[in-house]
């Protein structure tokens, strides 16, 4: 069991972003990057900001149309974090998921890293037209 102990601060979110950096995804050196989706006429698109991060440190995979974009970066400071007066730029790991809102061709994905925005662009699947069948009702009177 967690206790939690109240310490009142100046800046009134200090002691949400302190609760939160002790649970759930929100641990020291994790956190969670935005995303956009959208779609074109024959794409979907995705879009997540990730300053700070080279290519090589991130990892783009789509299975049973879930993509999901993950990675890591090591900020090496010559300051001690204990030394910080405040220390708000993000460093660590990242893992997001996100189910796409139709059927796509993921092995045809395209990611493009330009000014710290990762963009993914992703062909949408082919649906086979359905195929209208006339079905005759017969009575059931006798």
């Amino acid at each position: 069991m967690a206790i939690i102990r109240w310490r009142p601060s100046i800046e009134p979110w200090d002691d949400m972003d302190r609760w939160l950096s002790e649970f759930g995804p929100f641990q020291k050196g994790a956190f969670v990057p935005a995303i956009d989706v959208y779609q074109t006429k024959d794409s979907v698109v995705v879009e997540t900001p990730l300053a700070g991060f080279k290519t090589e440190d991130v990892n783009i995979s789509i299975e049973n149309d879930v993509l999901t974009v993950e990675g890591g970066s090591e900020k090496k400071s010559e300051v001690d974090e204990k030394d910080y007066y405040r220390k708000e730029i993000r460093s660590g790991s990242f893992h997001r998921s996100v189910v796409l809102p139709t059927a796509v061709k993921g092995d045809r994905a395209q990611a493009v890293f330009e000014n710290g925005v990762l963009k993914i662009t992703i062909p949408k699947e082919e649906r086979v037209k359905p195929k209208t069948v006339k079905i005759q009702v017969k009575s059931n009177k006798k």
